[in-house]
């Protein structure tokens, strides 16, 4: 765990906070091969936060839009969900806490419910 804070603070996903509204576990998960994946439970945040369906796009209806035009874009989606900056009132909310202290993340966390 110690090994994946220290990188998600270099590369600028976490910051360390004081006093948060909402504290969060970590779980640590074992990855398939080898290793450990750490995880945040945020089924407490998950559950206080409003519910907004938005069904995904039926294909024919993508292909249907995106004929004619001449330019199409493709987002990477290597650590999709952070590459989502978090407005910085809301960061403190997905604190979680660690041996070494309380952290939260600045781009959207996995594991998160998205809040429109």
């Amino acid at each position: 765990m110690r090994a994946e804070v220290d990188r998600l603070s270099s590369i600028g996903f976490i910051r360390e906070v004081d006093y948060p509204t909402w504290l969060a576990n970590v779980v640590m998960v074992r990855k398939p091969r080898k290793g450990w994946h750490m995880c945040v439970d945020y089924t407490n945040l998950n559950r206080a936060c409003p519910k907004h369906s938005f069904p995904l796009p039926l294909i024919d209806q993508l292909v249907d839009a995106t004929a004619g035009h001449a330019l199409l874009s493709f987002m990477d989606a290597y650590s999709g969900y952070n590459q989502i900056f978090m407005h910085p009132e809301d960061q403190a909310h997905t604190s979680f806490i660690t041996d070494r202290g309380l952290y939260c993340y600045k781009v959207m966390p996995f594991g998160l419910k998205s809040v429109w």
